[in-house]
């Protein structure tokens, strides 16, 4: 390899490559670069064979190969990467989770039955019990009706894909590494913190992928996040996202959705029916802005579909006096009035599971059929491309 001079005396290319890296560093010092990950990979983003040969020679793998060059070459400038570091942020999705295969839902319907924010089962000492036995007697029926759409929820699944797709729109943005944490189910909160933990990550998102907040939903999923931060004794900074009812992205995909499937109705136009999923009215009563925020969100589809709609609660359970009407008793009002076609929309769902892929797709559907009414439904966002670039937009603001 060919020396390099200064001051006409022949130097290393070692020598050459740490006096360049610190030049280039006091530069960035001086000029701040925007993104910090930006200018510290710009200081060792060298185009020479030797550089690019040690890079390729690396054996721990992270997001981008320029990080490679910078951040597991020979222990270059650590206290450089730990400047870097403070700079990564952590997110998490958060969601209620699902059984994925038949001898899960006992166990899930437990831990569902023993959140006393939801659901409170007498005394507090009697909550874990009467969810045992409750769990214990509901299991069978509900191992049915998961045999309907395949043996075990989808949830699990849809949820992990649309983190996959966050965190590559997010990585064009900055450092980001995002992870999953279910409420009932796994990975739990305390499981998605130790994907997090020794990544060099100051801040955590938390983002729940409920758009309307309730105390039943987002609440409770917090409460879980910020128990299991306490329990791990983590130093993370903590942003919660709590709702996003009316975030452009959601609501345009949701229409785009509605208009799509409207068509296939032609000459005819359906009537809309949103059907959320139910709470006990008592939470309203205590001021949740769950109901409110779903009117929202109607109101901004409406604009851009022009097609109105009525609002109905699905997924009753338990001896409380709950949201209406029912989206049963929606179909039998309806039906009462000569509605031949609706197009139901899932719109407290951004994920497919049991209240979309059976009761809607399926028991209610029949239950329009018999009625004489045809039914057809939109399917939830999952990971719509727009829809993930919401996501994307709810994350980069709460960031600044």
């Amino acid at each position: 390899m060919p020396p390099y001079h200064l001051n006409g005396k022949n130097m290393p290319y070692c020598y050459y490559i740490l006096l360049t890296g610190i030049i280039k560093y006091c530069c960035l010092l001086l000029f701040h670069f925007p993104s910090q990950d930006t200018g510290i990979i710009f200081l060792f983003s060298f185009h020479s064979s030797w550089y690019t040969q040690q890079a390729n020679n690396s054996v721990f793998q992270t997001k981008t190969g320029e990080e490679n060059l910078f951040r597991n070459r020979l222990g270059l400038f650590p206290w450089a990467v730990q400047k870097m570091q403070k700079n990564q942020t952590g997110v998490i999705l958060l969601n209620m989770g699902g059984p994925e295969k038949l001898s899960d839902v006992r166990p899930f319907l437990y831990n569902l039955f023993s959140d006393r924010e939801i659901i409170r089962l007498g005394p507090c000492f009697m909550q874990k019990p009467l969810a045992w036995l409750i769990s214990r007697r509901r299991a069978p029926k509900s191992m049915k009706t998961y045999e309907k759409i395949g043996g075990g929820s989808p949830l699990t699944a849809i949820t992990l894909a649309q983190e996959r797709a966050l965190e590559e729109l997010l990585l064009k943005n900055g450092d980001y590494t995002v992870v999953t944490a279910m409420r009932y189910w796994q990975p739990d909160s305390a499981t998605a913190l130790q994907k997090l933990t020794g990544k060099g990550i100051g801040t955590i998102i938390a983002l729940p992928l409920y758009p309307h907040y309730s105390c039943a939903t987002t609440g409770s999923s917090i409460n879980a996040l910020k128990h299991a931060m306490k329990q791990a004794n983590t130093s993370f900074d903590l942003k919660v996202i709590e709702s996003w009812p009316t975030q452009p992205q959601y609501i345009t995909a949701l229409a785009n959705k509605i208009q799509e499937t409207a068509a296939t109705f032609a000459p005819e136009i359906p009537q809309v029916v949103y059907s959320a999923h139910s709470l006990p009215v008592s939470f309203i009563e205590k001021g949740d802005p769950y109901v409110n925020h779903i009117k929202a969100s109607i109101s901004n589809i409406e604009k851009l579909t022009n097609l109105p709609g009525h609002l109905c609660f699905q997924s009753r359970s338990g001896p409380v006096e709950w949201l209406s009407p029912s989206t049963p008793e929606m179909l039998e009002q309806l039906a009462q009035k000569g509605c031949k076609n609706i197009l139901m929309v899932p719109i407290s769902f951004v994920s497919d599971h049991v209240e979309t892929l059976y009761e809607i797709n399926m028991l209610y559907r029949d239950q329009a059929t018999a009625l004489g009414i045809r039914l057809e439904s939109i399917s939830a966002l999952n990971c719509e491309p727009l829809f993930i670039e919401g996501l994307k937009e709810l994350v980069l603001s709460a960031k600044r």
